[in-house]
């Protein structure tokens, strides 16, 4: 079975960013980036890659995918490791992280939905079947804009079933927003996080899990001093306290802190995460199936997360395919924490994928019986809701 045709598709939607009873509706506009892959037996598969901030980085990934996707037309989609290498291997000198891991994400697992429904079977099966019967998630309120309205979406999303959320109570107030400068908050902002996860936990009692991300905002000396005020309130954990570049000014705050620490989303491959492991940097790691280098990739660092006993908690701020491919390697995974979903009501995808998300009590059920991924997208409501930024796919 021959590749023929890598097609990027970058869309946008209506979003409403508030979903649940009691909140007044805030709708957005959001864009996705999906890539198309069609092999010459008539089976396509499905990828994604979205998240990038900004349309310059969506328009650019896409381009990039566009082009990479060229060099493995003629290929057998079901050789999907010497795919995944030769993707890799080629980008040696402009880079292999960020853009060239992408764009193996999206057609790895494209490749991984293809082999699926080549041979009726659902990826996990592949993978070596499962260890779980369901995908136990987190999710997220709107970022917090007051402790009142933090309260009344943390209970909302409890209420539904979920056990564990994430937020980043920094932001409120003045606090910034994912863009490190000089690694400090304002001192507004900084106690204000703090009246707002303690009058959470106080609300909540004491089972629900409170993930904290910090979005990587800060320097060491600030992030150790959220994360040891908050741990009092029982965090489950303290989320990229610090810019990814440095694994040494990581090793300085989980040194320091009483916190858990988890990181992740923003490293690359296997080898990224090596020094993560050998130097105890981290208690929960969250690779991203999109970004780190597809289901390929995440199938290895969760092995190598199962040799140092550290819980695998896969990142997802996307899209159903980001949510469902992570789901089929954690199936398979023994060392599974909980994977993340952008916000507990994930029903606005129904539009645009043939099976709606099974998910129940805060838990998502993959079906046995739905080969490769177990969702299509739909390629006429792509097409209408597609941005254009360059040459038309095929």
């Amino acid at each position: 079975m021959k590749i023929t045709n890598v097609r990027p598709w970058i869309i946008e939607i209506d979003w409403d960013n508030r979903p649940g009873r009691k909140q007044a509706r805030d709708v957005v506009k959001r864009r996705l980036v999906f890539v198309q892959v069609d092999t010459d037996e008539g089976i396509t598969g499905w990828g994604e890659v979205t998240t990038y901030p900004g349309p310059v980085a969506n328009n650019a990934i896409a381009a990039f995918i566009r082009e990479v996707g060229q060099s493995v037309i003629g290929d057998d989609a079901s050789q999907i490791e010497a795919i995944w290498q030769k993707i890799f291997r080629s980008m040696t000198y402009l880079g292999t992280r960020g853009a060239t891991t992408a764009a193996i994400s999206a057609i790895d697992i494209a490749l991984w939905d293809i082999r699926g429904k080549a041979l009726n079977q659902p990826i996990y099966k592949l993978l070596g079947g499962e260890v779980r019967n369901s995908i136990a998630l987190y999710t997220h309120p709107p970022e917090p804009r007051s402790v009142e309205q933090a309260i009344d979406d943390a209970k909302e999303i409890v209420a539904s079933g979920y056990r564990a959320f994430k937020f980043d109570p920094m932001r409120s107030n003045g606090g910034r927003g994912t863009s490190y400068m000089d690694g400090e908050i304002d001192p507004d902002a900084e106690q204000q996080a703090y009246a707002i996860v303690e009058a959470v936990r106080k609300a909540l009692g004491p089972k629900p899990e409170i993930l904290i991300d910090a979005h990587g905002c800060y320097n060491v000396p600030t992030a150790v001093r959220l994360a040891n005020t908050m741990a009092q309130w029982n965090i489950h954990w303290f989320e990229e306290p610090v810019p990814p570049e440095s694994w040494k000014a990581l090793k300085q705050v989980k040194d320091q802190s009483r916190a858990r620490i988890c990181v992740g989303e923003r490293l690359h491959t296997r080898f990224d995460f090596l020094p993560i492991f050998e130097n105890n940097l981290a208690d929960f790691v969250m690779p991203d199936v999109t970004w780190t280098g597809g289901i390929t990739e995440l199938k290895k660092i969760s092995t190598m997360a199962e040799a140092y006993y550290i819980p695998m908690s896969p990142h997802d701020a996307s899209g159903p395919v980001n949510v469902v491919a992570g789901s089929h390697v954690m199936m398979t995974v023994p060392n599974f924490y909980k994977l993340e979903t952008s916000r507990y009501d994930l029903s606005g995808y129904n539009a645009f994928i043939d099976h709606p998300l099974d998910i129940r009590n805060g838990e998502l059920y993959l079906s046995p019986d739905r080969p490769g991924l177990g969702i299509n997208l739909d390629p006429g409501f792509l097409k209408a809701h597609e941005v254009k930024t360059g040459p038309a796919g095929k």
